[in-house]
């Protein structure tokens, strides 16, 4: 058992982070610690829920950064670890064809009820008391019968006799007459006829099939109109459904991918090998010394603390006696413990900045297939599928938002930013120079912050070497008393704010 190890760690990671965007004198380890051993009994599991649960039980966050893992191509791991990325692909696969299916027919349905609901807007024209709308609607009736139902007759059509059989006014007379009644007033001398007996015999059969076809057609249209936006509910139910049994598949497919170590001269393709990668962060906040009670902090001060974890197993099959196929794993484990006293802007700062590098998350499939798929048709569901009170509560809403006659709201509107107009705008913290100073107080809240990290780091340390079996000090002052184990000298945590003034 090796403990000590001076090589470093390529962690990822959030040690490095903290080193680029936390301001000097705070963007260093309060407290590093270092072990290595080597075990053929050795793995990586139970050290991992040791070192979790033990933290957790002392009221930390805690807070999974790295997850990585490797098998080498030559082991019977790798194997096994690919069947089930497969299976889970394939799952996720076949319920997506599914889903592209559902999709397509809300795609479909959307196009028709915007067709039907044209149609039915002539159908709501006609039947309006407005003279001018109502004309409009029957005239637009009329030329749908005569292009869609009546051309069917053939020559017999009124198209058609108007064109070929010398009927020439045929097709005006029926388009002004809107009853039978007005055909025979046409037909009578005494009014100013303008049609025969011959034009009035055809077109009053026509007349009455086109106002029964008017009164048929609209409760059919109205009936499958409701039929299929119920039947958008369905789809669109159906495709939520979908993408709640889809994601599984496709977050574990991912998990199981199998990445950080492409380049590790430790990981030999013939060899049957298995790598870990794992990092532990860990945050608890710290109150106002009791000598500044009363005082308000403006940001919370953190104890920090990073815990690495880097496994090489060697990876062997057994078969058990009931049959079954398991691995035995034995190998090395490189484990690193730091602590750091950050406060919430350097936290915030830190995060997101690891968030623009998570190549990970960026590469991984987009498991929200529907809102990705229904984000160009949300307005035109919202159409469809609310009802007539939610529409209405939509539109009163707009209204008094249009009724706003505020003279300074659209200059504010203009700038980006000030959406609460009076309030203070938040400090938004982009870089390292954006952090402001610490004042005396907050200081001393940090130092207190960095005794505590580095105490509670050592009592880690300490008592998983002691639960474990390992060599250890008898008290706290022999391990820091042994300055080899870092470049620098170790000092008393206090003892490295004295004359600092701030960040």
């Amino acid at each position: 058992m090796v403990m000590g190890d001076k090589e470093e760690m390529v962690m990822g990671d959030i040690k490095e982070m903290i080193g680029k965007t936390v301001p000097k004198k705070w963007n260093k380890p309060v407290a590093s610690y270092k072990i290595t051993f080597d075990s053929q009994q050795a793995q990586l599991e139970p050290i991992y829920y040791w070192l979790l649960d033990f933290i957790q039980g002392m009221d930390w966050n805690m807070e999974k950064l790295i997850d990585n893992f490797t098998a080498s191509p030559g082991s019977g791991q790798f194997s096994e670890m690919s069947m089930k990325a497969t299976k889970m692909q394939e799952e996720g696969m076949k319920i997506l064809g599914g889903l592209n299916q559902v999709v397509k027919s809300v795609l479909n349905l959307i196009y028709d009820l915007k067709e039907f609901e044209m149609r039915l807007a002539h159908y709501d024209d006609a039947s309006a008391n407005d003279e001018i709308r109502k004309e409009s609607g029957m005239l637009a009736l009329k030329q749908t019968w005569l292009d869609n139902v009546d051309l069917k007759k053939g020559r017999g059509s009124i198209h058609q006799m108007a064109a070929e059989l010398g009927f020439t006014t045929i097709r005006e007379v029926f388009m002004m007459a809107n009853s039978v009644e007005d055909i025979k007033k046409m037909n009578n001398d005494e009014e100013g006829g303008i049609i025969n007996d011959q034009v009035m015999r055809i077109l009053i059969p026509r007349t009455s099939e086109f106002l029964k076809w008017m009164d048929y057609s609209e409760k059919e249209l109205r009936k499958r109109f409701n039929i299929e936006r119920s039947y958008l509910k369905s789809q669109i139910e159906t495709i939520k459904l979908y993408s709640a049994w889809i994601k599984p598949y496709l977050k574990a497919a991912e998990d199981l991918k199998q990445t950080g170590f492409e380049r590790d001269a430790a990981l030999v393709n013939a060899f049957s090998t298995t790598m870990f990668e794992l990092q532990l962060f860990g945050q608890k906040p710290v109150k106002v010394p009791e000598k500044f009670k009363g005082y308000n902090l403006k940001r919370s001060y953190n104890q920090c603390i990073i815990i690495g974890l880097k496994y090489r197993g060697h990876v062997s099959q057994r078969m058990t006696q009931k049959g079954d196929y398991g691995f035995a794993m034995g190998g090395r484990i490189d484990m690193t413990f730091d602590c750091y006293a950050l406060n919430d802007e350097e936290l915030s700062l830190v995060k997101k900045e690891l968030n623009k590098d998570d190549v990970t998350d960026s590469m991984a499939f987009s498991a929200d297939v529907a809102g990705d798929a229904l984000k160009e048709l949300k307005e035109d569901l919202d159409h469809f599928l609310k009802g007539d009170e939610e529409k209405k509560k939509v539109e009163e809403s707009k209204a008094k938002e249009s009724e706003d006659i505020n003279p300074f709201a659209a200059l504010f509107g203009l700038f980006k930013g000030f959406e609460n107009v009076g309030k203070e705008k938040k400090n938004v913290i982009d870089n390292v120079k954006d952090i402001k100073k610490d004042n005396f107080v907050e200081q001393t809240v940090r130092a207190d912050a960095a005794s505590s990290a580095g105490s509670t780091l050592y009592t880690i340390y300490d008592i998983y070497k002691k639960a474990h079996g390992m060599a250890s000090a008898a008290g706290e002052g022999f391990d820091k008393a042994d300055e080899d184990m870092t470049k620098e000298p170790r000092v008393h945590f206090k003892d490295i704010f004295k004359g600092q003034g701030g960040s």
